[in-house]
């Protein structure tokens, strides 16, 4: 080995070394680069346990070699020798090229993942809490996503070695021991993916229901139209979005997504102000839709109070993939400060969004809200149109931002369980003008068509399967969005039992507990306790 030229032996020691670290120090005493240089690669070893991934200490070692190869005198690699964390230009403490997102893209990510067709639910929302509550819990839920949010985005490091947790599961496992407690919450966190993309393939479909019923001639008669082409369109599309390798090359999304928002969400707006106007009125009522023997029973009422609740709830969570926003963001400034400003200010503008729609398309429907505002509008045509046309697109959109974190926890358990399968780990490099090099990875392309096929055929066929996703998706939200972040936020400051502050943080978590239930309850007795539920065929649309 000592007759290598000296370039082409480090390269070779250096991958020997991560190939083989415990061996490494015997093989350290039959490396020579020549006379006036011997390394040691047992002190390269030690430095690399130093650190979290030990690439800061490789992209050092590597860094030393080949720039100053000639005037390396020493037998071992000094502290001074290796390069302090993160201080790479091109790459990250954690050995991934340099993060460069900031408040903006953080905040219009969130955005992306919050806002959306939902905001056009809540007049239907607000028709069953009334004038008074249901202002109180949109703003309540607000606050409480809010807090939340705060103590789940300082998870995203371990206090005790500063390693990164890029995903809600990475979190778990830094702050919880026991194998019972990671399977439950990967069980958990696996299934709430699917109920977000079977709702928004029920926007899609109720975006072109929509669509098909303003065109028809009688407006005020059903009208159905034949989805399943739709469907399969939608899904083709979503097999393209799904090839893209990663979460952090959404960020084209953050443009996308509000365009389309700040195009769609106006129209239902002014539709509503105009319908206000016409009526010359403010209708609804101070307590919501009235008890009586031509409106709903006491039970009825109870039941759809409960589902308002969960459903304003549901429709701030984004904390499965709050972990993966905050690792698209660079630094300085710390992480942490950088995602808590995007959360507040993504939280206060949608805040603001919700509660405009839920009182205006209030205001113009009362206690007759639809559940979907626009399904109260038929005319004009064109505007409708492009209403519809723009929330499909997001929906598309905001469809990736919720699938990308449970296709990289997938692969990820997948590459470390079979890390040498090539049909796994393999890269094939396309090259596509004006885009560069792709990579394609065949297990990628396989699963990933598989998912949203499976999540196409279930929307197209099963009524059923929906109905449980949704369920699967309300009883998640008390563990993912509270109990896990308000447990990790006790462990992480050492707050100690009994206290007010640990009383306050349970009190808290008991509460959203009992809502969970609650509304777990009510959307039982509504998709399956129904006289008219039709188990094969979507029902509602």
């Amino acid at each position: 080995m000592c007759n290598f030229p000296r370039f082409h032996a480090f390269f070779y020691a250096w991958s020997r070394l991560r190939r083989d670290p415990e061996g490494s120090e015997k093989f350290s005493n039959q490396l020579c680069f020549g006379s006036d240089i011997s390394i040691n690669l047992q002190t390269v070893l030690h430095a690399r346990q130093r650190t979290d991934t030990g690439k800061d200490v490789e992209l050092g070692f590597i860094s030393k070699m080949v720039g100053n190869t000639a005037q390396i005198r020493t037998n071992h690699l000094s502290d001074q020798d290796l390069l302090p964390i993160g201080s790479s230009k091109s790459f990250d403490d954690d050995g991934n090229p340099k993060r460069t997102g900031t408040v903006w893209t953080a905040s219009a990510y969130i955005a992306t993942a919050v806002t959306g067709p939902v905001v056009l639910n809540f007049a239907g929302d607000m028709a069953q809490l009334g004038w008074i509550a249901g202002p109180f819990v949109i703003i309540l839920f607000s606050l409480i996503t809010y807090f939340v949010s705060t103590i789940l985005c300082a998870s995203y490091r371990s206090p005790a070695t500063g390693k990164r947790n890029p995903t809600y599961m990475d979190a778990i496992r830094s702050n919880f021991d026991g194998p019972i407690v990671l399977k439950i919450c990967w069980v958990i966190q696996t299934s709430v993916p699917e109920p977000l993309c079977s709702y928004y393939w029920c926007l899609e479909q109720m975006d072109i229901n929509w669509f098909a019923k303003c065109h028809s001639i009688y407006e005020e008669e059903p009208c159905y139209v034949y989805l399943k082409p739709h469907y399969i369109a939608f899904g083709v599309f979503q097999i393209f979005l799904s090839q893209i390798p990663n979460f952090h090359q959404l960020r084209w999304l953050t443009v996308l997504s509000p365009v389309m928002f700040l195009l769609y969400s106006p129209i239902g707006l002014a539709l509503a102000i105009a319908k206000v106007a016409e009526n010359g009125m403010i209708k609804g009522s101070l307590t919501g839709i009235s008890i009586g023997p031509d409106q709903v029973t006491r039970a009825q009422k109870t039941w759809m109070i409960f589902k308002a609740i969960g459903d304003i709830a549901q429709a701030y969570d984004f904390s499965s993939v709050l972990l993966e926003i905050q690792d698209t963001v660079g630094s300085p400034p710390s992480e942490v400060q950088t995602m808590k400003k995007a959360t507040r200010r993504s939280v206060a503008v949608i805040t603001f969004i919700s509660m405009i729609h839920a009182c205006m398309g209030y205001a113009a429907f009362g206690d007759d809200s639809p559940e979907f505002l626009p399904n109260g509008f038929y005319k004009p045509y064109w505007l409708i149109n492009i209403a519809s046309a723009a929330m499909v697109i997001q929906a598309a959109g905001a469809y990736q931002i919720f699938v990308q974190p449970i296709f990289a926890m997938v692969e990820k358990s997948i590459s470390r369980r079979f890390p040498d399968n090539e049909f796994i780990t393999k890269e094939i490099k396309i090259w596509i003008p004006r885009f560069g090099p792709y990579k394609l990875n065949l297990f990628r392309l396989v699963w990933r068509t598989f998912f949203v096929t499976t999540i196409t055929s279930l929307s197209m066929f099963f009524a059923v399967c929906l109905d449980v996703l949704k369920l699967v998706g309300t009883m998640a939200f008390w563990p993912i969005v509270i109990y896990f972040p308000i447990e990790m936020y006790i462990m992480q400051k050492g707050i100690p039992k009994w206290s007010a502050r640990w009383l306050g943080l349970q009190i808290l978590s008991f509460g959203c507990l009992i809502v969970t239930i609650a509304a777990v309850a009510a959307n039982f007795v509504e998709d399956f306790l129904e006289g008219s539920y039709k188990p094969i065929m979507p029902n509602r649309y």
